[in-house]
C-alpha cells in the first residue's frame, strides 16, 4: 500500500469518527440544537420573558396538556416546539402552581416548571383537635385571603359542600397538610378540606344519616384523650354513659359551650344553658366541638371492651389517664389529678 493511499484512508477514518462523535453530541443535546433552531426561525420566544403568570399542573396532566396550556397562557409561542422538548425530556411533573413569565424560550419554561423553587404552592398543616376559628386564623394567615372572606365562606353550606344537618363547619374539615394554588378562593379551600373529611367517612363506612353524630362523639374524644390507646377507652366511657342514661359531663364540651380554652371548669360554665353543655344535657352534644382525626373517628366507631364509666387524666403533662368503672375508684383517681394540678399551678 502506497503512502498516499494510507495518508487517504486514515484521513477518511478520522472524518468517520469525528462524524459519529459528532452525531452522539447532536443527538445528546438535540433539545438544545432543537430549541437554538426554532428561535432562529421565529417558532420560539428567547430568553426568560417578562410579568408573571401563574401555571396549575394538576394531578394527571399530561405533556400534551401541559404544553397546550403553556401556548393558550402565552408563556410558550408554539406547541410544537415545547411538546418536542418535553417528549424528549420525558420529566416527571409534579402537581402544583408555577410561577412563570410571559414569552419565554420552550426550554426557560420547561426548566422553571421542573425546579421545585418555582412552585408558589400555598401548604398548611392542620393539626387535630383544633376549632374552626382556630383554622380559619391559620388559613388566612397563610393564603392571604381575608379572614372575613373565610368568614363568610363558612356560611355558604352549598357552596363548601356542608351537609344540611351539621351545626357548623366546626368539626368538619378533615386535619391534614393541604396544598393550595394561590389563585384558590376562600369557598374552594374550605370545600377541598370538607370534601376530604367525607372521604374519611366513606372510608370507615359511615352513612350520611350518622356522620354528625359519628363526628360529635369524635370530636370530643379528641379533645379528651392524649395516648393512643386511650382513645379508644374513653369512646367506651362515653358510649357506657349514654347506654346507662348518664349524662357525658365533659369539661371539653362545656368549654367550647362558653367559648372557653380551659381544661378546668367553673360552676358557672356547667350551669351556662347552652347545646354544648353535657353536665345539664343527656346524651351527645349538638354538634362537633373540633376537628377530630381518623384515630378519633376510629375510636369512635370502634371503643374498647370495658365497663367504665369514667376517666380522669391525672398528669396533663403526660396525658397519664385513670379509667374507673365505680364512682370510688373514680373519686380516687381525681385526688391524684387534684394533687398533680397543686403541684403545678401553671395549667388550667
Amino acid at each position: 500500500m502506497s503512502r498516499k493511499v494510507f495518508k487517504r484512508r486514515r484521513l477518511f477514518a478520522i472524518i468517520a469518527v469525528a462524524a459519529v462523535i459528532l452525531g452522539i453530541f447532536a443527538f445528546a443535546n438535540r433539545s438544545a440544537i432543537r430549541s437554538g433552531f426554532d428561535q432562529l426561525v421565529g417558532n420560539d420566544y428567547q430568553g426568560n420573558g417578562y410579568s408573571s403568570v401563574l401555571v396549575d399542573i394538576q394531578p394527571g396532566d399530561t405533556g400534551e396538556s401541559i404544553a397546550t396550556s403553556l401556548v393558550e397562557m402565552g408563556v410558550v409561542k408554539n406547541f410544537r416546539t415545547i411538546y418536542k422538548l418535553i417528549i424528549d425530556a420525558d420529566p416527571k411533573f409534579y402537581p402544583g402552581t408555577y410561577k412563570l413569565h410571559l414569552h419565554m424560550s420552550s426550554q426557560a419554561a420547561l426548566d422553571a416548571l421542573l425546579d421545585p423553587k418555582a412552585s408558589v404552592t400555598n401548604r398548611i398543616l392542620i393539626k387535630e383537635g383544633l376549632r374552626a376559628n382556630v383554622i380559619l386564623d391559620k388559613l388566612a394567615a397563610t393564603t392571604g385571603i381575608p379572614r372575613s372572606e373565610f368568614s363568610f365562606a363558612a356560611k355558604q353550606r352549598q357552596a363548601i359542600g356542608l351537609p344540611a344537618d351539621a351545626v357548623s363547619i366546626e368539626g368538619y374539615i378533615f386535619p391534614a397538610t393541604y396544598s393550595f394554588s394561590p389563585k384558590a378562593t376562600a369557598v374552594s379551600i374550605l370545600k377541598t378540606m370538607i370534601s376530604r373529611m367525607q372521604q374519611e367517612l366513606d372510608k370507615f363506612g359511615v352513612q350520611a344519616a350518622d356522620r354528625n353524630r359519628v363526628l360529635t362523639l369524635a370530636s370530643i374524644i379528641q379533645k379528651e384523650a392524649r395516648q393512643e390507646p386511650d382513645f379508644f377507652k374513653v369512646s367506651r366511657v362515653f358510649q357506657n354513659r349514654i347506654k346507662a342514661g348518664m349524662h357525658l359531663q365533659s369539661d371539653a364540651t362545656v368549654s367550647y359551650g362558653v367559648d372557653g380554652n380551659t381544661v378546668n371548669t367553673s360552676a358557672a360554665d356547667r350551669a351556662n344553658k347552652n347545646g354544648f353543655n353535657t353536665y345539664l344535657n343527656a346524651g351527645l352534644p349538638i354538634g362537633p366541638i373540633s376537628s377530630p382525626g381518623a384515630i378519633a373517628i376510629d375510636a369512635a366507631l370502634h371503643p374498647a371492651a370495658g365497663t367504665w364509666l369514667f376517666f380522669c387524666a391525672i398528669n396533663l403533662e403526660t396525658g397519664e389517664t385513670v379509667f374507673s368503672t365505680t364512682l370510688a375508684e373514680h373519686e380516687r383517681a381525681v385526688a391524684l389529678w387534684r394533687a398533680w394540678m397543686k403541684e403545678h399551678p401553671g395549667y388550667e
